[in-house]
C-alpha cells in the first residue's frame, strides 16, 4: 500500500517554480554543498550544488520537496571526497558561518531562546546577522564567516571548522541557559498553549529515534461473564471481536490515544508486553515540564548541527513535516511570529538570509568563547591504574580495567582488516561511554585503533562520533543482534551474559569480590 500523498509533494512543484524562490536559494547556496531531499525518504547524492536557480525546480519535478545546504563554503563543492584527509578539506575550503538552530518542541520556547540569543550577539558588537524560521518550531541564527577575523592566535579561522563554531554556541548557550529557563517556566500554563495551538510536540521513539504517529487502540471485554478475558487492539474500528480465550464474542467498552511506533510496531508510552500491539519499553509519555520539553541535549539550543559537512534547511526550502517555508524574519518579527506567518501561498516577497556584515565583527565573540573553553576544561585525569595505562572508573564502586574488556572489544581494538569501520566504531563508543571513561583516554584509545584499521577512518568523522557519544550514551547492542555475527562472534563469552556491558560488571564484581583491587580515596555516591 503506498503512502499518502503529504502536503508538501502536493505543492512543492508549484512553489519552487517561482523564480524569486529560486533565485532567493540559489543566492544563498553559492559555493556551498546543496542536496535536495525527496520528502524525507532519501537525499540526493552528495557531494552536489546548483549550478543554475533553474536546477531548483528540475529537482521538484523528480519529487525533490527541499534543499539542504553547507555551514562551510568552498572553493568548488564538487571537489570534496570523503576519502580526503581534514587538511585536504582545509585546502578546498574558504571558510564557514556561524549557524545556531535553536530547536525545541515548543514555539514558544523557540521564541525566547532565539530573543535572548540574539541580545547576547548583540552584546558582543555583533549588529549584522540573519535570522530565520526553521519551518517547524524553530529558528536558525546565521552569523556570517566574513564577520570573523581571518587569523586568531596563529590559527587560520577558516581551518578551525567545526570546532570553532561549536565553541561559541555553547558560550552562547551557556550565559542563556539560566535567564531561559526563567522565562520557559512563566510562561502561561499548559491549558493557554493548548488553546492557541502552540503546545505541539514531536513525539520521538526512544528505541529507533524515528517519529511515532498516533493510534486509537480499544478495551474489548468478554461477554461471558465466566470468562471475563480483556484484550486490546489497534483494530479499535471494531465494536466486536472474538476472545481468544473462548471463542466467544467481545465488546469494544473504551478507547484511548497511544503514541504508535511503526518502525519498532509498539506502544512507545507503555510496558505492556504482552498486549496485542506488543514491545517492551520503559514510559516516555511527555510531560510539561522544563527538563523533558526541549529535545536538545542543552536545553532550546541545538549545538549538533555543527559538525563537518552537515546540512541545514536553505533559507525558503519547505518543510516536509508542516509544508511551511523556511523563511528569514527579523528579531522585531520574533514576538508575534505565527506558523501561518510561514504558509508557502503567503509568501509575496523574499529577502536575503544573509546579512551584510563588516569584517571583524565578531571577532570579541571569538576571543571570550576561547577564553571560557581556557577557564572551564577540567584538569588531566590523573585516576590511573598503576600497572597500566587503562584509567580505573568507579561504577556502583567497581574498578573496571581494560583486562576486564570482552572478548569483541579486546578483538575490535586490534584494528580492523576488512570493511565494517564505522560499525565497530559506534560498538566501541557505546562502550567506552556507557562506563564512563574520560575523554581523553577515549580519544587516545579510538586514535590507536584508527591507525590499526586497514584504512583509517577520517579525523574528522572520528571526532564528530566521539562527541555525539559522549552526549548520547547508549548500551551496546545485546549478543543475540546481527552485528556481533559480521565480527565472528556467534555467540556470548559466557553464560548468561546478554551485553557487552553486562561482561565486564561481572569480572569488576569478582576482582572487587577477591579484593584485588582498593577502593578510590574520595569518597563518591554510588550510580
Amino acid at each position: 500500500m503506498e503512502e499518502p500523498t503529504s502536503k508538501a509533494q502536493l505543492i512543492a512543484t508549484s512553489y519552487y517554480s517561482r523564480k524569486e524562490i529560486q533565485q532567493a536559494i540559489f543566492d544563498f547556496c553559492r559555493h556551498r554543498e546543496t542536496v535536495p531531499n525527496f520528502n524525507n525518504k532519501f537525499f540526493g547524492k552528495r557531494p552536489d550544488a546548483l549550478d543554475y536557480p533553474s536546477d531548483i525546480i528540475n529537482s521538484a519535478k523528480q519529487g525533490a520537496t527541499s534543499f539542504h545546504t553547507s555551514e562551510e563554503i568552498w572553493s568548488n563543492p564538487l571537489e570534496i571526497n570523503t576519502d580526503m584527509t581534514p587538511q585536504q578539506y582545509n585546502e578546498i575550503k574558504t571558510g564557514w558561518d556561524l549557524l545556531i538552530d535553536i530547536d525545541s518542541p515548543f514555539l514558544d520556547y523557540g521564541k525566547i531562546a532565539a530573543k535572548l540569543l540574539i541580545k547576547e550577539i548583540e552584546r558582543h558588537s555583533i549588529k549584522n546577522y540573519g535570522i530565520k524560521f526553521s519551518g517547524s518550531k524553530g529558528f536558525h541564527i546565521l552569523v556570517p564567516f566574513k564577520a570573523f577575523p581571518k587569523e586568531i592566535q596563529d590559527k587560520q579561522t577558516k581551518n578551525q571548522f567545526p570546532e570553532w563554531p561549536r565553541l561559541i554556541a555553547g558560550y552562547l548557550f551557556e550565559r542563556i541557559k539560566e535567564p531561559m529557563n526563567q522565562e520557559i517556566l512563566s510562561l502561561t500554563s499548559k491549558e493557554k498553549l493548548k488553546e492557541t495551538g502552540e503546545l505541539i510536540s514531536e513525539h520521538i521513539c526512544p528505541k529507533c529515534g524515528n517519529p511515532t504517529e498516533k493510534k486509537l487502540i480499544g478495551l474489548y471485554k468478554c461477554l461471558d461473564i465466566k470468562c471475563k478475558t480483556e484484550v486490546e487492539s489497534m483494530k479499535s474500528n471494531r465494536k466486536e471481536m472474538i476472545c481468544p480465550s473462548c471463542n466467544g464474542k467481545m465488546k469494544r467498552v473504551s478507547q484511548r490515544e497511544i503514541h504508535f511506533c511503526k518502525t519498532c510496531k509498539i506502544n512507545t508510552a507503555n510496558l505492556e508486553a504482552t498486549s496485542s500491539y506488543g514491545g517492551e519499553l520503559r514510559p516516555t509519555k511527555t510531560k510539561f515540564k522544563i527538563e523533558d520539553t526541549i529535545k536538545s541535549t542543552q536545553d532550546a539550543v541545538d549545538i549538533v548541527l555543527v559538525s563537518s559537512r552537515h546540512l541545514f534547511r536553505a533559507p525558503y526550502s519547505l518543510h516536509e513535516k508542516t509544508a511551511l517555508a523556511s523563511i528569514p524574519i527579523t528579531k522585531d518579527q520574533i514576538e508575534n511570529f505565527k506558523l501561518s506567518d510561514a504558509d508557502p501561498l503567503k509568501i509575496s516577497q523574499t529577502k536575503s538570509f544573509m546579512p551584510d556584515a563588516k569584517e571583524d565583527e565578531a571577532k570579541e565573540l571569538l576571543l571570550q568563547a576561547i577564553d571560557w573553553q581556557k577557564e572551564k576544561t577540567p584538569k588531566e585525569n590523573s585516576n590511573r591504574h598503576p600497572d597500566t595505562t587503562t584509567p580505573r572508573i568507579p561504577l556502583k564502586n567497581l574498578q573496571i580495567d581494560s583486562s576486564m574488556f570482552p572478548p569483541i572489544i579486546t578483538k575490535l581494538l586490534k584494528g580492523m582488516k576488512d570493511d565494517g569501520r564505522k560499525r565497530a566504531l559506534s560498538l566501541l563508543l557505546s562502550f567506552f561511554t556507557t562506563l564512563e571513561f574520560p575523554q581523553d583516554y577515549i580519544e587516545k584509545e579510538i586514535s590507536e585503533w584508527n591507525k590499526k584499521n586497514y584504512q583509517p577512518l577520517r579525523d574528522g568523522y572520528i571526532k564528530s562520533q566521539i562527541t555525539w557519544f559522549i552526549k548520547n550514551k547508549r548500551l551496546p547492542p545485546n549478543y543475540d543482534k546481527p552485528i556481533y555475527k559480521e565480527f565472528g562472534i556467534t555467540a556470548p563469552p559466557e553464560p548468561g551474559i546478554k551485553n557487552p556491558i553486562n561482561y565486564t560488571i561481572r569480572k569488576a564484581i569478582q576482582a572487587k569480590s577477591k579484593s584485588v583491587y582498593v577502593k578510590p580515596k574520595e569518597n563518591k555516591p554510588e550510580i
